[in-house]
């Protein structure tokens, strides 16, 4: 329970599972029907890219920083629309055309696209992650936090009463068993609420646990993404993440084909983005 974002915050993995949300939380509030977003591990919900954490790593600067450098003309629409978020955040807290200050976190990010009647439950195991995230939201009856296990929350909160859900998991992965927790969540998950959708992070350290897990999605209709920053990565850093999105909603497939090589060939040589989906047969879910 070490773990800390901030250290990470805006940094590679952000752009691929950030651009994902906004655009899977674009499609899915465009249906006139009530959402249940829930977030297992939200983090703190902001952060300060100026702060000791973010300054000690530099991640956000190859990231987040480097694409809000890019013209917008020719941006594909998912990374003109995740920059505008990430923009309309930051100018929270200071004019806008400086450089940027803070970035937001997916518990951020959900929140801007909440519509009256949607809930979003915003869990965090880490005590002191917990409490910045609880100041974050403080006094916002929209979205309900919680420090727990968010894990136990996917078997508690499913199926919700709404009937629709996005479920956002990004573990830390600080645990040797990360990947089996993962799974046996996500599979609970698919017992009980079969058509929700499901938005699942992991990095990419050890082949064998990536692919046991995707195997484990024998069945269900999924996109797969990963995004490579290539050899050139210096020793003990991350260098490849995926997300794997259960049951895309329409257009969410087209405009990831779109969006994540546009980042890739953005952030730098050797750079490089791939895809893979589930079997044809795999029947697909409403």
């Amino acid at each position: 329970m070490n773990y800390r974002h901030g250290y990470h915050a805006g940094n590679f993995a952000d752009l691929l599972k950030h651009t994902a949300l906004c655009e899977l939380l674009r499609l899915l509030t465009a249906k006139d029907k009530k959402l249940l977003v829930l977030d297992t591990h939200a983090g703190a919900g902001g952060y300060d890219l100026a702060g000791s954490q973010a300054r000690r790593t530099g991640e956000a600067e190859a990231g987040i920083v480097r694409l809000m450098a890019e013209p917008r003309a020719g941006m594909p629409g998912a990374v003109a629309r995740y920059l505008a978020a990430v923009q309309a955040y930051d100018r929270k807290f200071g004019p806008a055309g400086g450089a940027l200050q803070r970035y937001p976190g997916s518990p951020r990010l959900v929140r801007a696209a909440l519509r009256p009647g949607d809930r979003f439950i915003a869990c965090e195991r880490h005590p002191e992650e917990a409490l910045k995230l609880k100041r974050e939201f403080a006094g916002d009856r929209a979205v309900e936090v919680r420090q727990a296990d968010g894990y136990h929350a996917v078997k508690e909160l499913l199926p919700p009463a709404e009937r629709r859900a996005l479920v956002l998991i990004d573990p830390p992965f600080e645990a040797n068993d990360e990947f089996e927790v993962l799974t046996r969540a996500v599979r609970h998950g698919l017992r009980r609420f079969a058509t929700g959708c499901y938005a699942v992070w992991y990095p990419v350290k050890d082949e064998a646990p990536v692919a046991t897990f995707i195997d484990s999605l024998a069945g269900v209709k999924y996109l797969n993404m990963e995004l490579d920053l290539g050899p050139s990565t210096p020793e003990g850093k991350l260098a490849i993440c995926g997300l794997v999105v259960i049951n895309p909603p329409w257009k969410f497939e087209e405009a990831m084909r779109e969006a994540l090589p546009w980042i890739a060939a953005h952030l730098g040589d050797g750079v490089s983005a791939s895809f893979s989906t589930s079997p044809p047969n795999a029947p697909a879910q409403a």
